[in-house]
Formats: structure tokens, sequence, C-alpha cells
């Protein structure tokens, strides 16, 4: 299964009637993630039909109120659902304070268990990792202890060439577990038959990268180095550069030349700022240092498939 990557709002500070705060859901290799929550995440996921009951797992870039304040509006609604599954939320450090406050405060306290795994480090650190997918953080430079989050597949076992297979009868059901783990099989006469006779190579694992609110960081480039799907955020245009040192955000063009040096397959850029009324002119900027760009859209839908599944859906 490819990579598919549902916007629920893509622009920056405060929410709009047709714009949103960053919100993103992610399906990789049969696991699914929420990434950020702003404020209005719930009544998106309702819209653009995301099962609320496969979200085990929610990663919080930063503590700036446009990506996280629809968090515990989305935490009482999984209780009045009567959630019973463990929820994990991945953030910063003082992710457990806020949230727990609020639901101290408001005598909202879940049947279920939350579990809180709150970051620090200033280097990439796996946070994880089960028998399908990892997740590592991505160090970002924003005004507050910023992450990004690199999603990747396992690898997946050789698949069996049976056709080759059938042409040897010693070969048995019980031998296609070695064969999958790239063994090469001996018959009785002591002749080896290649593993790669005998098998498919499995598709290369895929990979997502989001990068959320940052000045423009060369050093995260070896961490998502060939990366399939590539979210950055592209707050300004370059003609207000002048405003990316102080706010520690990125241009358009930034954002485009960390997908080069990537050497990523697919940018998605988003985050924009409210003086931009036509939002196109960041695909024309970003086009002009990298060549496959979409913008990112609340509702639209991307995948790492050849065949783009979005389609404009501007509310």
């Amino acid at each position: 299964m490819s990579i598919q990557l549902t916007v629920l709002g893509c622009h920056s500070a405060t929410p709009r009637v047709n714009a949103f705060p960053t919100s993103q859901y992610l399906e990789i290799n049969n696991r699914h993630f929420l990434i950020d929550c702003g404020e209005g995440t719930q009544s998106r996921m309702r819209k653009y039909k995301v099962g609320f009951s496969k979200i085990n797992h929610i990663f919080i870039s930063h503590l700036h109120g446009d990506h996280f304040f629809g968090l515990i509006g989305l935490i009482s609604t999984f209780g009045i659902l009567n959630r019973e599954k463990d929820l994990h939320i991945y953030g910063p450090v003082g992710i457990k304070e806020v949230t727990v406050l609020q639901l101290k405060l408001s005598k909202s306290w879940t049947k279920f268990n939350i579990v809180f795994h709150e970051l620090s480090s200033k280097e990439s650190e796996l946070i994880f990792e089960d028998d399908k997918v990892e997740v590592r953080t991505i160090p970002l430079d924003h005004r507050v202890y910023t992450n990004g989050f690199l999603f990747t597949e396992k690898p997946k076992p050789k698949k069996l060439n049976i056709d080759n297979i059938n042409q040897y009868k010693e070969i048995e059901t019980c031998d296609y577990h070695n064969l999958k783990a790239g063994k090469d099989y001996q018959l009785n006469s002591g002749e080896i038959i290649p593993n790669g006779e005998l098998t498919i190579e499995p598709p290369t694992p895929k990979s997502f990268a989001f990068c959320s609110d940052t000045a423009y960081k060369p050093s995260i480039v070896p961490i998502i180095k060939n990366v399939d799907l590539l979210y950055h955020e592209a707050t300004f245009l370059k003609d207000r550069e002048d405003l990316c040192d102080k706010t520690k955000h990125s241009t358009a063009e930034q954002a485009a030349q960390i997908a080069a040096d990537a050497n990523a397959k697919k940018l998605i850029i988003g985050h924009y700022s409210s003086r931009y009324k036509d939002i196109m002119a960041f695909k024309e900027e970003a086009n002009t240092v990298f060549n496959n760009v979409e913008l990112a859209i609340a509702g639209n839908r991307y995948s790492t498939e050849k065949t783009p599944l979005n389609v404009l859906n501007i509310d």
C-alpha cells in the first residue's frame, strides 16, 4: 500500500472561515497517525471521513496554539465515544502538563489511558516502532522547541515466485519461510538454486517527512534523504524573507531547496501566511527550484503513487 496523506488544515496562525490551522492524517503500511492538531481538527476529521477509532498515536510538533489547541477537544470527544484503547501522544516537554491541567479543571478525566511521550532531544531519535513502521524526529529551528517527524515503512519480506518454485518438486511449503528470508535452496543433488530465481523483490519501503514550523535548516537534509513524500512549511514568499529571520519560518523557495537537496520525490508546501491572497504564487516560486510541488489544500489527499489522488477541494 502506498502512503496516503489527508490534509485537515494547512494555514498559519488563527483559523478563518475557509482556512484551518495545521493538522494531517497519515496512512502508512496499514498504520494510522494524526500529526498536529490545530483548532477544528475533529470537525475536519468528520468532514473528510477520517475514522476516530483508527487513531492511537498523535504527534505534536510544538506547543504553538495553531498546532495543538484542538487536542483537548479531540481527547474529550474520544471520551464521549467511550474509547477504551490507550492513546499515545508524542510532543515537547509540557504537552502532558497542559493536557492534564485542562482535563483536571474541567473534570473530564478519560476512561482510557493517555500515554505521553515527552521529547526534549535536539538530535534525531527513534520515538515509535512496531513491525510495520518506525518514526524518527526531525529537529527543527523555530521560536520554541520543535520537531518534524519522519515516518518510514519497515522492509517487507520477499514474495515467492511460485511459477519458478513449481519447477522444483523438492521445494515444499515448509521451505517458503527461508526463501522469503533470502536464503538460497540446495537440491538433493547439491545444486544451489539462487534465491533470486525463486523470489521477487518486495517494493522499496516508502517514507513521509513532516517538517513543521522552521527556519531554513539545511542540516535536516541527511535525515530525510531520498524521502518519497515531503511536507515542508512555506509561510512566506521570498519577497518577505526578512520576516523569516524574525519569526523562524521558511519561504516557498527555501522549502523547495530542502526538497531538492534531499532528493525528495514529491514536495507539499503549506502553512501559508494570511497576507497572501493567491496561494498559487507559492507553487510558482517553489517550482523555480523543484519541479514536483503540490499545494497543501484542506481535504486533499496526497499519495506516493505516480497518479495523484489530490483534486483541489477548497471550501
